[in-house]
């Protein structure tokens, strides 16, 4: 282990990010981790990391961190401009879902996206972090894993690696475009709290991302959401909630729970998203347009 990656800049938001820390939600624990998974997965991939390994995500973008020794880093996700600049000050692309090599003191930064919300940076070995419960994430809600990153502060690089370096032009990119996107989902548990005109609304009407969105769930603005006249006023015990639910809160506008959700939730949920439609839900930007399609609950 040693001290490999200095962080300059952070920008909005830069946490440590692996796979979060399932099976704690008896200890009101959730799982947190990356919030565009398959992003984080295809990072660590490239640079032959285990699937474990944690790396750096990055929320619209401007990250800047230096080399302190010879290091193989991957940036994936988001897409936008990446560069590295070297310390006589020149700059030189660098490409996206690609390795990049980073001779000692070489910058690496991430711009700001032009698709897409976030990026991920995994650096060859892994950012090793001190674990909590099993896990390097940084989970916002409840408090758990390493602070959001700070200028100055220094990112130890480990040894969880898996395989070699791929040799990649570069893999394909699935940040959505900026258009209306189409997310599926099935219906929730208390879809029967809502009634017909609000059914055909969830399933219907665009929504538009609201700026009050975060790692903890994605806040939708569109039509109203009314409850069943015989469901005004009611009171719902508090009840498990999943990546992906889609709550409805009393001012009748959508959220759906992303990374760092709650464990358990007081309002109902009118549908829950198919589980790779929230990784893509992750990467959708403020103001940007959503149509939900029904998806016909799994038979088993």
């Amino acid at each position: 282990m040693s001290g490999g990656l200095t962080v300059l800049l952070t920008g909005a938001l830069a946490t440590v990010q692996d796979r979060g820390r399932p099976g704690h939600s008896d200890l009101g624990v959730g799982v947190s981790g990356a919030a565009d998974r398959p992003a984080l997965a295809l990072a660590n991939r490239l640079v032959g990391n285990g699937a474990g390994a944690a790396g750096i995500e990055v929320t619209a973008g401007g990250l800047v961190c230096r080399a302190e020794e010879r290091l193989v880093v991957a940036v994936t996700g988001a897409t936008g401009p990446v560069l590295v600049r070297r310390p006589s000050g020149s700059l030189r692309p660098a490409g996206l879902a690609r390795p990049e090599v980073l001779a000692v003191g070489d910058e690496l930064r991430v711009g700001v996206p032009d698709r897409g919300l976030r990026s991920y940076v995994a650096v060859r070995g892994g950012v090793d972090v001190a674990p909590v419960l099993g896990s390097r994430s940084t989970d916002l809600l409840a408090g758990l894993g390493p602070a959001p990153l700070r200028p100055g502060d220094v990112l130890p690089v480990g040894s969880d690696v898996a395989g070699p370096v791929l040799a990649s032009d570069g893999a394909p990119v699935s940040a959505p475009d900026d258009g209306e996107v189409t997310l599926y989902a099935v219906p929730g548990p208390r879809a029967d709290w809502f009634g017909d005109d609000a059914l055909r609304a969830v399933f219907g009407r665009p929504w538009e991302v609201t700026s009050a969105s975060n790692r903890v769930g994605m806040r939708l603005q569109g039509s109203e959401l009314v409850r069943a006249s015989r469901r005004v006023g009611a009171e719902l015990p508090s009840e498990g909630v999943a990546r992906g639910a889609i709550q409805v809160p009393a001012s009748g506008q959508p959220l759906v729970f992303l990374a760092d959700h709650p464990v358990t939730g007081g309002y109902p949920v009118v549908a829950v998203l198919r589980d790779r439609d929230v990784d893509v839900a992750a990467q959708l930007r403020p103001g940007q347009r959503i149509r939900l399609r029904a998806q016909p609950a799994p038979m088993f």
